[in-house]
């Protein structure tokens, strides 16, 4: 499996993460523990030796399977990503969205990145993980009520105790980086990226070519619509935040899926899946540095990393490129 250094750091990540956010089962319509456990371990098997979660995926549930899934694996053989600022526990901060929990249950989403909640919720999460440290530590949304100052100043000083490795934001525009930057040297952005959503490629993208920092791209295959899988009239378990979210209305998903029949052909001559061949060339865009892929069980996990074995010409690439510039989605 191909490593890639995150930003200046000194954490090597492997191109194709464990996305763990459908294992807490939280917006995904649920989840089996057993299958998750088992999903983690067999990309284990497959060189996939970095795991992306956050206390928020199923409200603690995610990092606790992770931190089960990992027992028994040497420390320094794999890479904990994991996340801070959204909590569901509290009243502080600023407000986000309502949802339901895994067992139905109404919840309340807040944005919050002080100083005394990201040292609570980092040990929280090094209690769930089971760990003694967080290879990186990421800001899960921006906190508009937080100066930002004050939230890099908690990271530094979490670096500076050893209880994190390296610092990381999620979901930063360009200015935002650039506001944070003045307290603490970021060495990763973790933003939406896929075939059909490539809003960053005008700004965030181009930005960290230029100062080094790693971008870590999060539903590259827009949540399985880039798969093949979900056709017109497809039903979704109750609690699945797709239902209803535009990329999956009946005419985008008969456009995607038009698209992915072109594919085909080159799926069948590399001996691949469609989400496979998304995969890659996801991680082969330019400051690009690693994909985060979900999987529910074993078969899934093991499909996502063998992505990691295709290779593409010039001439496939621009293919792909032709064939993705005739994709008009209604937004």
């Amino acid at each position: 499996m191909e490593k890639r250094k995150l930003g200046t750091s000194s954490v090597e990540a492997s191109v194709i993460t464990f996305g763990a956010w459908a294992i807490g089962g939280w917006m995904w319509g649920g989840a089996d523990r057993k299958e998750a456990l088992d999903a983690i371990k067999a990309s284990f098997d497959q060189g996939v030796t970095t795991i992306d979660t956050a206390p928020a995926y199923g409200q603690g549930l995610s990092e606790e399977i992770v931190g089960e899934a990992i027992r028994g694996i040497a420390r320094d053989k794999i890479q904990l990503l994991t996340k801070y600022g959204l909590r569901w526990d509290t009243t502080e901060g600023e407000y986000f969205f309502k949802s339901k929990d895994t067992a139905g249950l109404e919840i309340h989403m807040y944005k919050l990145a002080s100083k005394k909640s990201i040292v609570k919720e980092c040990e929280d999460s090094l209690r769930r993980l089971k760990t003694d440290y967080i290879d990186l530590y990421q800001i899960h949304w921006p906190d508009g009520t937080t100066p930002v100052s004050e939230t890099m100043e908690a990271m530094q000083r979490l670096l500076e105790q050893g209880k994190i490795k390296a610092a990381g934001v999620c979901n930063y525009s360009v200015s935002q980086m650039e506001e944070a930057e003045k307290t603490l040297s970021l060495v990763s952005n973790q933003v939406p990226y896929s075939m059909v959503f490539r809003d960053i490629e005008q700004d965030v993208i181009p930005y960290a070519i230029k100062h080094n920092k790693a971008i870590i791209a999060y539903s590259p295959l827009q949540r399985g619509l880039l798969t093949g899988k979900i056709k017109p009239g497809h039903q979704f378990n109750e609690g699945d935040t797709r239902d209803g979210n535009v990329f999956y209305s009946h005419e985008n998903i008969n456009r995607v899926n038009l698209f992915l029949e072109k594919l085909k052909p080159l799926a069948k001559e590399k001996k691949a899946t469609l989400g496979q061949l998304v995969i890659r060339w996801t991680i082969e865009q330019p400051g690009i540095t690693i994909a985060l892929v979900g999987a529910r069980n074993s078969q899934q996990a093991i499909e996502n990393a063998r992505a990691n074995n295709i290779h593409f010409s010039q001439d496939e690439m621009k293919f792909i490129s032709r064939e993705l510039n005739k994709i008009v989605l209604i937004k």
